[in-house]
């Protein structure tokens, strides 16, 4: 499988993951986010870049 084959699997996942949770749980990512809109703009900086680092780990894990 190609670099750009992988990519677009990892984006064709991601938003997979990102609707299913969206039809199960429609009131409770509205309520998430009001509560990420009060959050700090530092705090939501972190938070990503958080979660790109671990991202990037794991592909690093799996592919290394």
């Amino acid at each position: 499988m190609s670099g750009l084959e992988l990519f677009l699997l990892g984006i064709a996942l991601v938003m997979f993951f990102e609707g299913i949770l969206y039809a199960l749980f429609p009131d409770g990512m509205k309520r998430m986010m009001v509560s990420v809109l009060e959050l700090p703009s530092s705090t939501l900086r972190i938070a990503g870049l958080v979660a790109a680092i671990a991202g990037l780990f794991f592909v690093w894990l799996v592919h290394g």
